[in-house]
This record gives C-alpha cells, sequence and structure tokens, in this order.
C-alpha cells in the first residue's frame, strides 16, 4: 500500500466515523459504487484522474450518484477527491468505507464472528470456494448463493458483507476477502480479533479468560475465534494481527527436531 493510499484512507475513515450512518443503506451504496466504478474504464478513468483537479473528481461523483443517499454521497465525494496510489486502491477503499458502515449500522450484530464462520466454511469446502472465486462466474449468481447460504445463520450486515466481496473479487481469494472485512469490521469497533489454534475446544470459560489475558496484553478488547486442529497436539497458537504466540506441542516437537538434525 502507497503512501498516498494510506494517507486517502486515514482521511476517508476518519469522515465515516463522524457521518450519520444509522443503518445498512450508506454501506450498501458504498459497495455499489465501488462495483459501478470497477466495471467501467471511463467512470475509473474520470474518478481517478490524477491530472484532473479534485472539485472536478468530486463533481463528476455527484453528479453520477446523485441518487445515493446524502452522506454516501459526501462520503464518495470526499474519497475521489482524495489521491491514492492506484485506480485499484480508491475502489478498495470505497469497498472498506463500505465494510466499515456496515460494522457502524448494526452494532448490535457480531459481524465479526460470523464472518470468521463464513471463512472457515469456505475453506472446508474446496468446491464451494472454486464456485465463489472463478473468475467465469456470474456475479450477480455468487451474491445470491451467498445470500441463500446464510439465510437464518448470519445477520443482515455479515450477508450484505459476503456477498457483495464475492461479487467483485478483484483477483483476490475469498478467504482473503472475507477475513480482511472481519479485521477492518473489529477495527471499526475498536477491537483486535485472535485466531486460536487448539487441539480441542474451549469452553465458555477458557475462552474469557483467554480474551481477558489478551485484552489486558493489547489494550484493547480481543474477540477470540478458535480453530479446532488435531495436529497442534497441545496447547495452543495465538494469531493477532502479525503476531503469532506459538505454545503448541507440535511446535515444540519441531524444534526438537531441528535442534536433533542440526
Amino acid at each position: 500500500m502507497g503512501s498516498a493510499t494510506t494517507q486517502a484512507l486515514a482521511t476517508t475513515t476518519a469522515e465515516l466515523t463522524t457521518a450519520n450512518v444509522g443503518d445498512l443503506t450508506v454501506a450498501r451504496e458504498l459497495f455499489s459504487a465501488a462495483r459501478e466504478i470497477a466495471d467501467s474504464a471511463q467512470l475509473s478513468g474520470a474518478l481517478s484522474s490524477w491530472g484532473a483537479p479534485a472539485e472536478a473528481r468530486a463533481q463528476v461523483a455527484k453528479v453520477v450518484f446523485a441518487g445515493y443517499s446524502p452522506v454516501a454521497v459526501q462520503l464518495l465525494t470526499s474519497a475521489v477527491s482524495q489521491r491514492w496510489s492506484s485506480t485499484t486502491d480508491l475502489i478498495s477503499g470505497i469497498e472498506e468505507l463500505a465494510i466499515r458502515a456496515a460494522a457502524i449500522g448494526s452494532p448490535a450484530t457480531d459481524v465479526e464472528g460470523e464472518l470468521f464462520q463464513i471463512a472457515r466454511l469456505v475453506a472446508a469446502n474446496p468446491e464451494l470456494e472454486l464456485a465463489l472465486g472463478s473468475r467465469l462466474g456470474d456475479a450477480a449468481a455468487k451474491g445470491e448463493l451467498i445470500e441463500k447460504l446464510l439465510d437464518g445463520r448470519a445477520g443482515e450486515a455479515t450477508v450484505l458483507i459476503a456477498s457483495q466481496l464475492v461479487q467483485q473479487p478483484r483477483e483476490r481469494r475469498v478467504r482473503f476477502l472475507l477475513n480482511r472485512a472481519l479485521q477492518l469490521v473489529a477495527d471499526q469497533r475498536g477491537k483486535k480479533v485472535a485466531t486460536v489454534r487448539v487441539a480441542g475446544p474451549l469452553d465458555a470459560a477458557q475462552q474469557e479468560r483467554l480474551a481477558g489475558a489478551l485484552s489486558t496484553r493489547y489494550g484493547a478488547d480481543v474477540t477470540v475465534n478458535v480453530v479446532v486442529d488435531p495436529e497442534v497436539l497441545g496447547g495452543m497458537r495465538v494469531e493477532i494481527g502479525d503476531d503469532v504466540i506459538d505454545g503448541t506441542v507440535s511446535s515444540r516437537i519441531n524444534d526438537l527436531r531441528q535442534r536433533l538434525a542440526g
């Protein structure tokens, strides 16, 4: 990610945080805008022509997206007024705003936890991952497939995010998209997400103690997602952001083997 994109994301995220987002309308409109820009070379060129003044790019966005809610129009005009490292980064930036807006618009839904479960479902089903990730499939059909799979199993915000992401993967794997989305939702809510791999399930009390210990260590609320993996043999492996705490028996055995081999 280039420095221009980093600054643009910081600016647009700050604006979203102070915007009046009361439901999922803004998120839906931002997702729609990201897809429309990605699908039109003419529009994406007009909105990311860095040789044109920011005011001119903003005016194009106001005209094209005039039918959207005032909040969505304001966020879109702000986004296209920023300088991004590439057109792809602009589209991804609007998509990120949509994910964050969904988190704000549905505060009572455990979006990050539900996205984690969807990612696990996709990872465990190669045929499903292929169907969702194929460049040959119809985008709308992929969205409808996700909606049918999640009917009654996830909140409206989660379904919106997942169904929209699979319709516009842009050479990205579905699992990556879902995991990135849950990280963004957690960040928007001031949380961190820990993926914990253990040999057997943790009960509610164990998860609560672990979440408390990690929250103290990182100075923020931590959501714990547990993955049962018999290959760890015992202990646990905790992944949180770029940090990895590996206390598994399998890791210790591998370390011992390497020492013996050396």
